[in-house]
């Protein structure tokens, strides 16, 4: 019998190994693959190779369950980096992406995360990534809107009710 074969393997390979990192139940289950593979024999830098993990990792898992059992492949609490900013921040930053950004003291027209670093920079003397704030962006419900070009050749009156229509 021939083997069978996936078209596009490699970029596949990369699209399952997002799929299995989108939720808790599937990377737990990815867990149970590993530490079941290193019990049927196999060494963590083959499990490694097969699963797309480091063989540190799979020696957590390994660890783990032998610490906790089923317990210790569980999704944990990650703690991750503590915020820069207080509650407090945090309640005004949102209260400030609700107005424009004129009204915060910033001359431009859209919030965006290079305008609201410089912001926080200023009002909080917090240095905070455009990455890190993009993430506030999503932390408060926002999405990125991004203006419209203005038609070539249009009368000002089109060119007011083009804006007008994507402000909306």
């Amino acid at each position: 019998m021939r083997p069978l074969t996936i078209s596009q393997a490699s970029s596949m390979v990369v699209g399952l190994q997002q799929e299995i990192q989108r939720s808790e139940e599937s990377r737990y289950d990815h867990r149970l693959h590993g530490v079941l593979l290193v019990a049927q024999g196999l060494t963590c830098p083959d499990v490694s190779t097969l699963l797309g993990d480091s063989p540190r990792t799979i020696e957590y898992w390994v660890h783990r369950f032998e610490e906790r059992g089923f317990a210790g492949l569980q999704e944990g609490q990650r703690s991750g980096r503590p915020t820069r900013l207080t509650k407090q921040q945090m309640r005004e930053v949102g209260r400030t992406l609700r107005d424009h950004p004129s009204a915060a003291g910033m001359d431009v027209n859209l919030w965006d995360g290079k305008t609201l670093s410089a912001w926080i920079e200023s009002k909080y003397d917090v240095q905070l990534g455009v990455r890190q704030c993009q993430r506030l962006f999503r932390h408060f419900h926002f999405r990125l809107r991004k203006p419209r070009p203005l038609i070539a050749g249009a009368s000002a009156s089109t060119q007011k009710k083009h804006k007008k229509n994507s402000a909306n």
